[in-house]
């Protein structure tokens, strides 16, 4: 039997007071319908059709070679907006799964759980249902005396006794596709909000002798719709546990779960240790046997194995095998750490590699630069690499020492076992062997103390 999705993402979402379409609001990472369309895909679905309205464009762009999609030109309610596909699906023979694009924690079990049961009853629709703790404002299910499933009544619609039942609609639903959109040929709006809504079908389908169900789910968790933003932090956290408990039965050891922040298309190799306080986002790759500490924040990166990451900045940078960076310290894109080289604490690094074994100890800043092999970089080294208008590279060679406090006016080529001098402002190359000296010759001038004001006060002598 082919599977079909529709994913309800048309409504604009005002409570949310953001510039930003409400599907389009992230959750660790992803954008909320990103999350729907991934769990759906766990079905292996024939189709996907998103339904768009406000904000098309940006919602088609997310999803660009993931879904057809569909308009929605007014905000009619959501059997309308399931109506919208009939183009694509009217005519198909098959089932269909319905689900909002703001509900970002339904995972691709479920919803292969809800297909399964739909097909094992025999059933023309199915609604996925779930026990609330707090049911207001989700419609309850109706049951009769042998538990099958009447109606759904909207909160706004339920009489006082209604409103007493727990068992609540999560907005997922599957149907016999061709018999779904007979039935919404003849939903109708006769009710408080003045809407055609889909939960309507299920009744229609009862009154012409189908079986239609409810699968109940056993995690109310993800079920969680968000309106605004108290709703995506709570999504937030939900997820973010989710990711650091699948994590650790890979093998990684979190010192404090709850404290750290990883984003869902994140990577960690076993055995690594992840203390509190830790940020991890987007595509970032880390390897084995790695330790990143407090207070770090690492986007976008590539770390290998036995990496060592001290409460420092990482966003769009790699680092080697057997690397370690920190404390204070911040990698900026394109800054490439080889195998074996040490970046200490205080230090910057921008679109520069640092060679193998080499070291940069502390207070330094390296932009637009390559290092080779086995090169020394004293304290307080500056790469200047920017006269204002363009910017430059310069290139060192391997065991090449760098002096404390010298300045590189790029663009220049430091050779292999050249030395700079401490404190000197080089511009010009450093050929082999060589050592550039580029400072102000030291001169002590004798009695200078005498000549000043301060030595004839006794209280200075």
């Amino acid at each position: 039997m082919n599977k079909y999705v529709v994913v309800l993402a048309a409504g604009k979402g005002t409570r949310m007071k953001s510039k930003f379409y409400k599907v389009l609001h992230k959750v660790c990472g992803k954008t909320m319908v990103e999350h729907v369309v991934a769990a759906a895909k766990a079905t292996q679905p024939a189709k996907i059709v998103t339904i768009v309205g406000s904000g098309a464009e940006d919602v088609k762009e997310v999803l660009a070679g993931q879904s057809e999609f569909a308009f929605q030109k007014e905000q009619l309610g959501t059997a309308d907006a399931v109506q919208t596909a009939g183009q694509a699906l009217a005519d198909l023979d098959g089932d269909t799964l319905v689900v909002t694009g703001d509900t970002p924690l339904f995972t691709g079990e479920t919803f292969n759980h809800l297909f399964a049961y739909h097909a094992e009853k025999g059933n023309a629709a199915t609604v996925l249902t779930a026990e609330a703790p707090n049911p207001f404002g989700y419609g309850r299910i109706i049951r009769d005396e042998q538990g099958n499933v009447l109606r759904i009544v909207e909160e706004k619609d339920a009489k006082p006794e209604e409103k007493k039942i727990k068992e609540i609609n999560t907005g997922v639903f599957v149907f016999n596709n061709k018999l779904l959109f007979e039935a919404l040929k003849h939903v109708n709006n006769d009710n408080a909000q003045g809407e055609y809504y889909l939960t309507d079908v299920l009744e229609i389908l009862r009154e012409e002798g189908q079986r239609v169900g409810a699968y109940k789910m056993p995690d109310f968790s993800e079920s969680l719709g968000v309106n605004d933003r108290i709703a995506l932090a709570k999504a937030t956290k939900i997820m973010q546990r989710r990711i650091n408990e699948e994590h650790m039965r890979n093998g990684v050891s979190f010192i404090d779960p709850d404290t750290a922040y990883i984003d869902s298309d994140v990577k960690i190799g076993n055995d690594t240790v992840i203390e509190g306080g830790v940020v991890i986002k987007g595509k970032t790759v880390i390897g084995k046997n790695c330790l990143i500490t407090t207070g770090s924040r690492i986007e976008d990166s590539q770390l290998g194995d036995h990496v060592t990451v001290t409460s420092s900045t990482l966003q769009e940078a790699e680092m080697d095998d057997n690397t370690d960076i920190g404390p204070n310290s911040h990698l900026r894109p394109k800054a490439v750490i080889r195998k074996g080289a040490h970046v200490g604490n205080f230090v910057e690094i921008k679109k520069a590699e640092i060679g193998e074994n080499t070291k940069v100890g502390h207070l330094t800043y390296i932009g637009d630069a390559t290092l080779g092999k086995d090169v020394n970089v004293g304290c307080g080294v500056i790469f200047s690499n920017y006269d204002g208008v363009k910017k430059f590279h310069s290139y060192v060679g391997d065991k090449a020492f760098v002096g404390a406090g010298a300045t590189i006016i790029n663009p220049i080529n430091v050779a292999d076992h050249s030395f700079i001098a401490a404190d000197s402002t080089i511009t010009k190359d450093v050929k082999r062997y060589e050592m550039a000296i580029a400072r102000g010759r030291q001169v002590n001038k004798e009695d200078y103390w005498h000549k000043l004001p301060l030595a004839q006060d006794k209280d200075w002598q």
